[in-house]
């Protein structure tokens, strides 16, 4: 009598870390084959093939088609299993978000805006975004519901999914954001910084060569995300990219929302800007009102948007010559206007070392205003992933 095979074991803890930068790749679309995957991740092809095999046999990679290749055999097309799932995700600002369905593999679709009194706390605010977020995925088929992701503006603690010391949004600190959202819908949820989430989007759709980057924030305050060797960097305690609260010669005694006085937000960010021209007489009572009149001409605006800009390319410039990137992005509303990103390419021109400078790019956000949606949306889809990873592996996910 033939003997029947033993039944499959789970696979072990050994599978999981490799297992889920594979799946993080395959959900953001940059890489579709067993030799780009290795390429990116700087293994070898036997480790690589072994890691795809489980996950093909977990079910959450598939296999579909070929590519060619140049002189060689032609590559299997891979792709994550069941990828007709999706995430809901939504960039939180001051007064209102936006949110969007974002797709396995960085697709963006029904993006709109919608208030969002950040002001009112997590207990009045989170509510109505949820109703929201609950109509596009019962729009797109609840059932294929994988994960939310949320962009908020302020320190979050990954960890434990919470807000830390937000100083533009009283009322959240320490407020258990991701466990309010997974259990309103059931499913992984995310949360990340702002600028951390234009980062990872943006990154999703540039060219694979660029394997460190910094993105820049410039709304109503700053922020910045990093990307080193492919993957987000957090540093030590997830605060890495604060360069809004470097002080500044120009800030004087300012004081900043951080409780101290003379940070780069005090001179260079959406706020300074609205209280600069206050002091010289305009009408401005927003970060939207300064863009108007900048893209107006207005001589006044545009002298204080090129200024705010050359500070930030200030301090831009040490954080650039330290770390070396490949590309420098800017996104956020100041970022629309040229004579603000002019001043910030002059000055990281004027202030690297050529070896640096030397092959940088410096340019706007491709995905403009919908890279912080991108990157939320990743980020949810991430994590489901990794749950399903470690449930099907039996390993425990936080």
């Amino acid at each position: 009598m033939t003997e029947k095979s033993p039944p499959r074991r789970k696979h072990s803890a050994g599978v999981s870390s490799l297992a889920e930068r594979v799946l993080e790749l395959l959900a953001s679309g940059q890489a579709t084959t067993r030799t780009e995957i290795g390429t990116l991740l700087g293994a070898a092809p036997s480790t690589v093939s072994f890691t795809v095999s489980q996950l093909l046999d977990l079910g959450l990679v598939a296999e579909e088609g070929t590519v060619s290749s140049a002189g060689g055999r032609p590559r299997k097309v891979l792709r994550l299993g069941g990828s007709d799932g999706f995430a809901v995700a939504a960039e939180l600002g001051g007064r209102h978000a936006r949110v969007g369905v974002v797709l396995p593999g960085g697709g963006l679709t029904e993006v709109s805006t919608v208030p969002f009194p950040t002001a009112d706390g997590p207990d009045g605010a989170l509510p109505g975004l949820a109703e929201t977020l609950a109509g596009l995925a019962d729009r797109h088929g609840r059932s294929l519901l994988r994960g939310v992701g949320l962009s908020l503006p302020g320190p979050v603690d990954v960890a434990s999914g919470v807000v830390t010391l937000p100083s533009r949004m009283p009322g959240w600190n320490r407020f258990p954001v991701r466990a309010w959202l997974e259990d309103r819908f059931g499913v992984p949820a995310a949360i990340e910084n702002d600028a951390n989430c234009m980062a990872v989007g943006e990154h999703t759709v540039q060219p694979v060569g660029r394997r460190q980057s910094i993105m820049v924030k410039t709304g109503t305050a700053i922020g910045a995300g990093v990307i080193a060797d492919g993957r987000l960097y957090r540093g030590g305690t997830g605060a890495a990219g604060e360069i809004t609260h470097v002080r500044v010669e120009a800030g004087h005694d300012i004081p900043c929302s951080c409780g101290n006085t003379g940070c780069l937000e005090t001179v260079a960010s959406g706020a300074a800007l609205v209280r600069i021209l206050r002091e010289r007489g305009l009408t401005v009572t927003s970060t939207e009102d300064v863009v108007r009149l900048a893209s107006d001409a207005d001589p006044e605006a545009t002298r204080a948007v090129r200024q705010a800009g050359r500070y930030l390319g200030q301090v831009l410039a040490a954080n650039v010559n330290f770390f070396n990137p490949d590309a420098v992005y800017l996104g956020g509303i100041l970022s629309t206007l040229e004579p603000f990103v002019a001043a910030v390419r002059s000055q990281l021109y004027e202030g690297c070392h050529p070896l640096v400078t030397e092959h940088l790019v410096i340019e706007r956000a491709s995905l403009g205003a919908d890279a912080g949606l991108v990157g939320a949306g990743q980020f949810a889809l991430q994590r489901a992933l990794a749950h399903a990873l470690h449930s099907l592996t039996g390993n425990h996910h936080p």
